[in-house]
């Protein structure tokens, strides 16, 4: 896929200039891999925690002060490389005219799931100015991180959205799902309706992703949270075609795309022909092998298994050393987990994690 003239101009940078977790993004040469955490504000932290004691989950999101504050917060306390916007996936949802809530042990739920063509129909495009309150938490974010931290690099900013599969099916399934079946069944049966549904979804996204952008957000990562529900044919006809759509539009915006899914070792391959620039991998599939796989034409993130920040530090130590040798020097390489981080992780590991991949750099 070729870039856009603002990729061109950062691939055309220098060596060394740029920052470290964008380069990576761009597979430029960096000092050290880059490490961030998904989910890494999230209710293991006791700062966040104490946040959550006063508001919801929706007045965060909406509240750009708040949103920002929690995103600084766990970035400078871990250290990381990248500061990922305090957000939702599912806040489109609102402007396009479908409510939802969040349900304690159920998480998210929609009352009146997308079923008909006529529900479809219904949906708007053209409140996605609604979502500004992200951008300005964004446009805060960038504003603190704005002078370069002591080791001369500035931290990363990343801004992000639902993937139209991921988003349709919470649209769809009302909420979570094991099988997906109506999801399936609406685009099996009604391919024009699924078309519409999506295309739908890539107007309100491709505005959303631009404000985020425009505030100064460096990256943008796409979540496909639930594609590996799909089989590589399914996915290849009904999900990538529009996939593509969106990651072009958003590297339209000037950024590069990290695109993300989780169970979806059997996609890669076809993920990577969205022609997003990095590939998330999640820990069911070694390192190397992922990105074997797509034939190293991308970057890659990841992949430790989150529940790997429970184990004792020298095992924790031999994992975090066993991906690096994997990604093996290899430009293109941030360090992640292959999904978030879950409630009752030890802050402690989390910041051992970000120290050994310093410390295998050093060493």
């Amino acid at each position: 896929m070729e870039s856009t003239q603002a990729q061109q101009a950062l691939l055309n940078q220098g060596p060394t200039s740029g920052s470290r977790f964008v380069r990576a993004c761009l597979r430029r040469p960096v000092d050290r891999t880059p490490v961030w955490f998904l989910r890494q504000a999230g209710r293991y932290m006791p700062e966040y925690m104490a946040v959550r004691k006063h508001h919801s989950l929706l007045e965060i999101c909406k509240t750009p002060e708040i949103a920002a504050e929690v995103t600084i917060t766990a970035a400078e306390r871990l250290g990381v490389d990248a500061a990922i916007i305090f957000a939702d996936l599912l806040l489109p949802f609102e402007v396009m005219g479908l409510d939802f809530e969040f349900q304690a042990g159920e998480g998210p739920v929609i009352h009146k799931p997308v079923r008909t063509a006529e529900d479809i129909a219904a949906l708007r495009t053209d409140r996605a100015a609604d979502l500004g309150y992200v951008a300005e938490a964004v446009r805060k974010v960038v504003r603190h991180f704005s002078a370069p931290r002591a080791d001369g690099d500035q931290i990363g900013i990343i801004g992000f959205c639902g993937a139209p599969f991921t988003l349709a099916s919470y649209m769809i399934e009302g909420g979570g799902s094991r099988n997906y079946i109506e999801t399936k069944k609406l685009l099996y049966r009604q391919p024009a309706a699924w078309r519409q549904l999506l295309e739908k979804l890539v107007a309100v996204l491709t505005e959303y992703t631009l404000q985020q952008v425009e505030a100064g957000a460096d990256v943008i990562q796409i979540f496909d949270s639930w594609a590996g529900a799909l089989s590589v044919s399914d996915y290849c006809e009904f999900v990538q075609p529009i996939t593509r759509q969106l990651v072009q539009q958003v590297q339209a915006h000037g950024v590069p795309v990290i695109y993300f899914g989780v169970d979806s070792a059997s996609l890669l391959p076809a993920m990577r022909e969205t022609g997003a620039d990095v590939i998330g991998l999640d820990w069911r599939v070694p390192l190397d092998a992922g990105w074997k796989s797509m034939q190293y034409s991308c970057a890659v993130q990841g992949n430790l298994d989150p529940i790997t920040l429970f184990a004792e530090p020298p095992l924790l130590r031999q994992r975090v050393r066993e991906i690096l040798q994997q990604a093996n020097g290899r430009a293109g390489h941030i360090f992640n987990l292959g999904h978030g981080i879950v409630p009752g992780t030890p802050v402690e590991n989390v910041q051992r994690v970000v120290e050994y991949v310093k410390e295998f750099h050093a060493g």
